[in-house]
């Protein structure tokens, strides 16, 4: 599954901001996400990073999705591979960053991930592709306001 948008914003601000989110600044990704740096960091080969989906929102309770990802490669400015490797989450996912005219930026997440464990079963009544995509591309919006409006 591939999830993109286009940020009003040059790439280095785009890649700065995922990497400073990975780190656990809940600046936007939020309610849906967080994240909190395990060991290392998010953007070097072994860093490792919790992430736990609020299903309802962070602080509404809810059912909490949570796993692990570690980095397996890095282009810093333009690509994040990472694998998902503890959790209710296994298997790979990127995110690419692609430089626009205008000083505008593609982002898009390649999430090929899939349900491990008892998250499986919720897997077979619900489709958790599509709520995957809609807190992404809630994010990438919630990102390209924030720095669209830095930008002007």
């Amino acid at each position: 599954m591939i999830d993109e948008a286009v940020i009003d914003a040059p790439a280095d601000a785009v890649w700065d901001a995922l990497v400073a989110e990975f780190r656990g600044a809940k600046k936007w990704w939020v309610p849906h996400n967080t994240f909190t740096a395990v060991s290392g960091a998010p953007d070097a080969v072994g860093g490792k990073v919790g992430v736990t989906v609020h299903t309802k929102g962070e602080g509404n309770g809810g059912l909490k999705l949570r796993f692990t990802s570690r980095t397996v490669a890095v282009e810093p400015g333009r690509r994040l591979d990472i694998e998902y490797v503890e959790g209710v989450f296994r298997g790979p996912s990127t995110f690419l960053l692609e430089p626009l005219e205008g000083g505008r930026t593609r982002i898009s997440m390649h999430f090929t991930g899939s349900p491990h464990g008892w998250l499986k079963v919720l897997a077979k009544v619900a489709d958790l592709g599509v709520e995957h995509s809609k807190a992404t591309l809630a994010a990438f919006e919630s990102l390209d306001r924030q720095l669209s409006a830095v930008k002007r």
